[in-house]
């Protein structure tokens, strides 16, 4: 009994806790970040829930509403309030922050990935 459960520990410390257990491991990460996924979800639709966001991303709401926080205090995006909600507006002339990516801007990686 007690090797059962040392196998099941095992398997499950490989996956990460971001990743469903219904996942496959080979689903288990990905080439964007997630404060890529958020951007990307935002750039098509600038009014929508940050529930809705957190749902496409597969990530907590929280997550989301930390990520946007980091996105808005790197001057990646703004929150307008409007009534009620928030619309996020992008400033597609930001560079990318990592130095292998600073010579890009925010507008061409979304162009990117919109196809």
């Amino acid at each position: 009994m007690n090797t059962r459960k040392s196998v099941r520990k095992s398997s499950l410390a490989r996956r990460p806790r971001s990743t469903p257990p219904s996942a496959p491991l080979s689903a288990s990460w990905t080439f964007l970040s997630n404060h890529a996924h958020v951007l990307v979800c935002l750039s098509r639709d600038p009014d929508t829930l940050l529930r809705n966001v957190a749902a496409q991303v597969g990530v907590t709401e929280r997550a989301v509403q930390s990520i946007v926080g980091d996105l808005e205090r790197g001057g990646v995006l703004a929150r307008v309030r409007i009534g009620r909600r928030n619309r996020y507006v992008l400033h597609p002339r930001q560079p990318l922050r990592h130095p292998l990516e600073s010579h890009r801007t925010i507008g061409e990686l979304l162009a990117l990935l919109h196809g």
